[in-house]
């Protein structure tokens, strides 16, 4: 009487637990889907950090390739100059040592 009283039958247990079994299997499926995308996410951002870095190699790479172009310029104009004017590189190179010289002591 208790259960025609409080408007229950004995047909909405099995009911309840289906509807929990139903839950978990939803809650499973979402669980993995949450995964799959955090996993596609991680594989998202490793590429584009993967591809960053490659870039940022090759930038510096092309920057040290220039950097190495200039120093030979550079050494072979002053190795030009020093040709031209060996007596006027002996006094600068002789001024240059003896600056040092004096930053040293102090």
């Amino acid at each position: 009487m208790a259960t025609a009283a409080t408007g229950k039958t004995g047909n909405e247990a099995p009911d309840l637990e289906a509807d929990i079994k139903q839950l978990k299997a939803d809650l499973e499926k979402l669980a993995k889907q949450m995964a799959a995308t955090g996993e596609h996410g991680y594989g998202t951002a490793r590429r584009a950090a993967a591809m960053g870095a490659e870039q940022l190699r090759a930038q510096g790479e092309a920057k040290l390739d220039e950097l190495r172009a200039n120093a030979k310029d550079i050494e072979a104009q002053v190795m030009a100059h020093v040709r031209e004017k060996p007596v006027t590189s002996l006094a600068i190179a002789a001024g240059v040592g003896f600056l040092f010289a004096l930053l040293a002591r102090r």
